[in-house]
């Protein structure tokens, strides 16, 4: 029987200091605790540059990658082993030597709307002020309810929480999958349809990075990897990598599964929400990828590469 050479007892896993990627940390330790109990895992806190600087849209700071970089540094100086991220902070393109070596089931992808009075989105008053730190979200808001003011809204989920119950905001948008994780279900007011607001790239889904040549890793995590999650999320990245895009434009991306079908719905939006481009497509399963490409192509050339253009050309 052959036996794995780098074979470990204990393994680093390597995760933002935030309560939500503690929980979310804390949750993945504990399954693979389950399939490996040979193996010790241990949590290392890393700060990454996104925690640090919080007064600032990420569009203007260079996007969501901030979020993994020193993570992702730490693994290629093998500090830690694997770490596990919010896959809608995970850029398209991964650094050379690492890759997504797990998906676990993923939760819910919607956004959640949560206000202050208890007002659904469409009976918010006229004006009223909504916090939200993503280029995605204003644009679909705003394509939705012109005449609400869209203002910064950064910090982690119980910093944003506060500043909402302190007044700063009439209403704020938030993932409902961290809310979830963090037992905070009874803070959401309303589920926003995809309709009204298709969910970001991975949204709702955990990527567990490591080094692609870490077999011993990879073969742990392996059995923990969620076959329709890993082919949903396949077919959006492919579409962001396509797109060139990141949290400096207006992109949104959902794919379901069925038993015969993949279906993925995906535009482009300019940022002040005046014109949306959406479409969708549908195939099999195994076509995650080249579905997701395809996508893509067909909303920019439908309009979505100038608006890509001059967003580019502006920041």
């Amino acid at each position: 029987m052959s036996t794995q050479p780098d074979q470990r007892s204990t393994l680093v896993l390597g995760t933002r200091g935030s309560k939500l990627a503690l929980c979310q940390s804390e949750w993945f330790q504990s399954k693979v605790q389950e399939v490996a109990p040979e193996v010790r895992v241990t949590l290392r806190k890393i700060h990454t540059s996104g925690d640090k600087i919080v007064d600032v849209p990420l569009a203007k700071i260079g996007g969501k990658g901030l979020f993994v970089k020193e993570i992702e540094d730490a693994l290629l100086a093998r500090e830690i082993d694997f770490a596990v991220h919010s896959m809608k902070d995970v850029p398209a393109q991964l650094p050379e030597g690492l890759d997504i070596l797990c998906v676990p089931p993923r939760e819910d992808a919607r956004d959640a709307f949560i206000s202050r009075a208890g007002h659904s989105f469409q009976n918010l008053p006229v004006g009223a002020t909504v916090g939200t730190a993503s280029l995605r979200r204003q644009a679909q808001l705003l394509h939705a309810r012109p005449d609400l003011t869209i203002a910064m809204l950064r910090g982690n989920l119980d910093t944003r929480l506060r500043k909402l119950q302190e007044g700063q905001f009439d209403a704020i948008v938030l993932a409902a999958a961290g809310l979830h994780r963090l037992a905070w279900s009874q803070t959401i007011t309303e589920y926003l349809s995809p309709i009204l607001s298709l969910p970001a790239i991975g949204q709702g889904a955990l990527g567990i990075e490591g080094r692609a040549n870490d077999e011993f890793v990879r073969s742990i995590l392996s059995r923990l990897n969620d076959r329709a999650t890993h082919t949903t999320v396949t077919a959006e990245r492919a579409f962001l990598h396509r797109l060139e895009g990141g949290c400096q434009v207006p992109i949104a991306a959902h794919a379901t599964l069925s038993d015969e079908y993949l279906v993925l719905d995906g535009l482009v939006a300019s940022v002040d929400g005046k014109t949306i481009i959406r479409d969708q497509i549908k195939g099999t399963h195994q076509q995650a990828h080249a579905l997701g490409v395809q996508l893509a192509e067909r909303l920019l050339s439908r309009g979505g590469e100038k608006i890509l253009r001059e967003i580019y050309g502006s920041t």
